[in-house]
């Protein structure tokens, strides 16, 4: 077996000295960017991980973990979501030695939260919610262990992540819809820069094209209750109403329904809506929403468990895959 790769080496690759590298994998900002930009590709293609085992012994441990959460504070406190994989995070770190910190940044200019964080004040990090957009959490995840929750959008070998089957998930939502009678059935997605998002579409094309129907219209509604609004109300008027919509989130859905109310179009006599993520927001709309539960406390727990497995040296699992059951309540 190949012994883990060190500092020398890294120093080696990129051409520069041991203390550059150090600085780097440190936060440091007294690095030129030449200089930089060539330890992170050597750090890359190595695959270096800098020895959080050794560091503890030096008496250097933090016992602190950051949750990464790439939004903006709106979305943050706003979905139910991430109050559940919060709620599940910090019920397995409560058993440990280890303490949150949360860190909330749809973009990180200056570096100012990367450098803190590479800067060794945590030991690892969970990463939740990410675009492919988000570049700086490619150098967190450089510089020290990392669990991401859904599928990191930019996979790459050896990646430790938790996810739902959100192909599967997508394509049952869907395939129930199918099942009811409905043919002209429409879809509400999240941003397409998320792995989710792409992945539960995925499953609606996948149910339609198995049942010989074709795709309906299809907005994105940025997983927000405005944004499902505004993406019914184009599909509205876009010219053929559908009979069914699958919509990514229990939040969009709630949009969603206000703009088919407005239209003066009943639910789900007119239009059937399958939601997504079983929140709290699905019984609090009338009528109540079918929806395919999420194990989003469940993934936070797991999450939490498999980072600290790997700050404590074991080997877990690289991909965890929960899966998502249907709710069936009035809406559809």
């Amino acid at each position: 077996m190949r012994q883990a790769v060190t500092i020398e080496e890294v120093a080696a690759a990129a051409g520069v000295s041991r203390s550059t590298v150090s600085r780097v994998v440190n936060g440091s900002t007294a690095v030129s960017p030449s200089a930089l930009e060539a330890v992170q590709r050597a750090i890359a293609d190595l695959k270096y991980v800098p020895n959080r085992a050794a560091r503890s012994l030096a008496s250097r441990q933090t016992l602190a973990i950051g949750l990464v959460v790439p939004e903006d504070t709106t979305r943050f406190f706003g979905d139910p979501f991430f109050a559940s994989i919060v709620s599940g995070i910090n019920e397995r770190l409560v058993r440990s030695d280890y303490v949150l910190n949360l860190f909330i940044a749809s973009d990180d200019p200056g570096h100012k939260m990367t450098s803190y964080m590479r800067g060794g004040n945590v030991d690892g990090a969970i990463i939740v919610s990410h675009h492919t957009s988000d570049t700086f959490v490619d150098r967190i995840a450089a510089t020290m262990p990392v669990v991401y929750g859904g599928r990191p959008v930019r996979e790459r070998e050896g990646d430790h992540y938790v996810d739902v089957d959100n192909i599967a998930a997508g394509r049952d939502a869907t395939s129930y819809l199918i099942s009811r009678g409905h043919r002209r059935i429409a879809t509400i997605t999240g941003p397409t820069t998320m792995a989710a998002a792409v992945d539960r579409l995925e499953g609606y094309r996948r149910a339609l094209q198995a049942a010989g129907l074709p795709e309906g219209a299809s907005e994105d509604g940025a997983f927000s209750s405005d944004g499902g609004a505004d993406a019914m109300r184009r599909i509205l008027a876009a010219g053929e109403r559908p009979d069914a919509i699958f919509v990514a989130s229990d939040l969009m859905a709630r949009g969603a329904m206000t703009v088919l109310a407005e239209a003066g179009l009943r639910v789900p006599d007119d239009v059937a809506i399958v939601g997504f993520d079983d929140s709290p927001v699905a019984i609090s709309v009338s009528p109540q929403l079918t929806t395919m539960r999420q194990p989003s406390f469940e993934q936070g727990q797991t999450m939490a468990g498999l980072l600290l497995d790997i700050l404590a040296g074991k080997n877990p699992p690289h991909g965890t895959i929960l899966t998502a059951d249907l709710v069936v309540r009035a809406s559809a």
